[in-house]
């Protein structure tokens, strides 16, 4: 199977190659993982993932700079029905759209929009933005890409904004001052606020249940 994960100028990326190759090792599965600025790879892909650091509207026109790119995306994703995997921002791109430096479109997979988080105090200490660090999450739906997850489970979050919309494609949250939306999914797509890839164990088998996973 061929894993292109989608290189618009964002960062973390080798960070996401390296978990993704480390998944699949450990696993037994003979994927191949390439970072790839052509959409002629991700039309050909059998696995799409798109990861994501930095505002919203700096990585929606980051990803339409590139040739055929979003067109290739959707038809992929949605017509082709291949497995999606959406890291923090690129997760978030599956909304409508972003309020991050004004009111950008995204892709429209899940209606709803991206806004800021804004968390309750913490005693007398008002929250820090963004929202750094380990926090664990509270499922709300059984699937198979949290596979052997239970509750509680910590994971890795940096972000500012987060996903606000139809209550049906939460797949999980996490409580930052009050519950913030930490995974949504449909179908053949899943999006991730957190960053499997900095999650240690946890991130792995994640990304080793999206790598195994036939929607």
């Amino acid at each position: 199977m061929r894993v292109a994960v989608v290189d618009y100028g964002s960062g973390n990326l080798q960070s996401v190659m390296q978990a993704i190759r480390a998944s699949a090792r450990d696993a037994g599965l003979s994927h191949e993982a390439i970072l790839t600025s052509n959409a002629g790879d991700v039309a050909g892909a059998d696995y799409v993932v798109l990861p994501g650091v930095g505002a919203y509207a700096d990585c929606a026109a980051g990803i339409r700079g590139l040739p055929e790119m979003a067109e290739t995306l959707n038809r992929r994703v949605i017509e082709d029905g291949r497995p999606f995997l959406g890291i923090c921002v690129g997760m978030q791109l599956m909304a409508s759209r972003g309020l991050e430096d004004g009111d950008t479109p995204g892709f429209g997979w899940l209606r709803g929009d991206v806004c800021a988080i804004t968390p309750a105090p913490d005693g007398d200490r008002d929250r820090k933005i963004p929202h750094m660090g380990w926090n664990s999450l509270t499922f709300r739906q059984d699937h198979p890409v949290f596979a052997g997850c239970d509750d509680g489970m910590a994971v890795y979050f940096l972000h500012s904004f987060a996903f606000e919309g139809e209550t049906d494609a939460i797949l999980a949250e996490t409580d930052y001052g009050g519950p913030v939306v930490a995974a949504i999914g449909r179908d053949n797509m899943v999006g991730l606020q957190f960053h499997p890839e900095k999650s240690q164990n946890t991130g792995q088998r994640i990304m080793t249940n999206w790598l195994s996973w036939k929607p």
